[in-house]
């Protein structure tokens, strides 16, 4: 998706900053972020950047008082680019980058980064608040590419089995135990690595720890402590089972390196006649079935977050 990074050229170090930690996105191939830096010698600049305002999705402003000093920066490159996001053509991402006056712009009304609008310039470590922006970054990249993936399945659809060259088939068949053994493993190893990168990213924001421990191949442990609330640590011990001894195929507890014998939930192995599927069995009786691995990771990463008073929205 492309992206235009508007900036002062007095915040140029800033805007370095903000291209290494776009590192990762850009490998990916998410994203193609564009500066007028990247004008080479003899191009037309002024065309060159028209161009790019029109065709990116996504505008990055790396607000300061020098970029609202600049008039080409507010009255031909931001106004544009709020234009096309009222238009819902584009999406417009105001990034402070030093305490200015950004709020008395038309930039108020929208969701500035880092967290809570606060500078870049104020975080204790800057590495911290570029991570933020990243994480932002990706999670509108995900709202932005779900439609048009949506839109690819419909036109399939509309174009037949035959037209698109792609038949699905669904197979009846049994699971015995060896299959469902493998299926265990398989959906541990998903939740366990999810959890140890959530962790990962957790650790790297101001205010928040994070750690994780494998105990064994089918259990691990994690810590999560908001430094922001007077009892905000939350355990999670998480163990893959066997002989599953009435606690489920796959059992967690709320609290650290608990026993294997002890769980406030689990998740089930069950089958219908095509595939294997996980359930939850939560406290309260709560129940919730044909799950996928992933989305058990995730639904039981966010009970954890809860815990320490965090939300990932």
């Amino acid at each position: 998706m492309k992206v235009f990074i508007s900036y002062s050229h007095k915040d140029e170090a800033a805007l370095r900053r903000l291209h290494t930690h776009l590192a990762v996105l850009r490998r990916d191939g998410r994203i193609e972020d564009w500066f007028d830096r990247e004008i080479l010698a003899g191009g037309e600049i002024d065309a060159k950047i028209a161009e790019r305002l029109e065709s990116s999705r996504i505008f990055l402003l790396l607000v300061s008082p020098d970029f609202l000093a600049s008039d080409y920066c507010v009255e031909r490159e931001m106004k544009r680019a709020l234009e096309r996001h009222c238009s819902g053509a584009a999406r417009v991402v105001p990034i402070i980058v030093e305490p200015c006056d950004w709020a008395s712009t038309p930039l108020h009304d929208l969701k500035a980064l880092p967290r809570d609008g606060k500078p870049i310039s104020e975080w204790t470590n800057e590495n911290n608040a570029y991570l933020d922006v990243v994480n932002e970054l990706r999670r509108i990249l995900q709202a932005e590419e779900t439609p048009r993936v949506a839109e690819q399945a419909e036109a399939t659809i509309r174009q037949g089995p035959f037209r698109s060259g792609v038949r699905r088939y669904r197979v009846k068949r049994d699971f015995d135990e060896i299959d469902r053994s493998d299926f265990r493993e398989a959906a541990f190893a998903i939740i366990r690595d999810y959890f140890k990168s959530a962790v990962a990213e957790i650790d790297a924001i101001e205010d928040l720890r994070g750690r994780f421990v494998s105990l064994s191949a089918a259990s691990f442990t994690c810590t999560i402590v908001n430094r922001a609330r007077e009892h905000g640590t939350a355990h999670i011990t998480v163990h893959g089972r066997r002989d599953n001894m009435g606690f489920g195929d796959i059992s967690y507890s709320f609290t650290e390196n608990a026993p294997a014998n002890t769980a406030n939930g689990m998740f089930m192995i069950e089958a219908d006649e095509y595939e294997l599927f996980l359930s939850s069995m939560m406290g309260f009786g709560q129940h919730e079935k044909r799950l996928t691995p992933e989305a058990a990771a995730e639904r039981l990463w966010e009970d954890f977050l809860q815990q320490a008073g965090v939300s990932s929205d």
